[in-house]
């Protein structure tokens, strides 16, 4: 399992983040959020990052769609604790981009998401928009 990288640790290299409750229920058998649950979080704290947008993300007849997610689990997270997940975008290529995201908890950095998305219309692929493109480079995660 790939190692996450020290600069993902740091809550301070993202430029955004947003607090979401834990529930009851997204405990496991040991007491732990289940990764299931995890990944609904990075889901979720995602969406209100790309709400936060101002740029136009698509246009009529385009879509954007996730390609990759990758979670690594780096420390236990914990019910009723809130997490904080945090992002910001950590790559942006021709018609693709990537949103890295980490979930905190008091005792720091609990597990960190790389998310690949890709925009596309009916034909494919299409490139980024330069309004979009340029939000994203305020957008970009420090790497330390």
């Amino acid at each position: 399992m790939p190692k996450a990288e020290n600069w993902q640790l740091d809550r301070a290299n993202y430029p955004f983040s947003h607090s979401a409750e834990t529930r009851f229920a997204d405990l496991d058998l040991l007491g732990h959020i289940n990764n299931v649950s995890m990944a609904g979080l990075f889901e979720h704290g995602r969406g209100m990052f790309n709400h936060s947008l101002k740029s136009e993300r698509r246009q009529p007849g385009q879509r954007w769609l996730i390609a990759s997610v990758a979670i690594n689990y780096v420390a236990e997270a914990h019910f009723p604790e809130h997490v904080i997940i945090a992002s910001g975008i950590s790559r942006v290529g021709r018609s693709s981009w990537d949103i890295a995201s980490a979930a905190f908890q008091s005792n720091g950095c609990v597990a960190t998401c790389i998310t690949t998305l890709v925009l596309t219309d009916k034909d494919g692929t299409v490139s980024i928009p330069d309004a979009l493109r340029d939000e994203y480079a305020t957008l970009m995660v420090k790497r330390g």
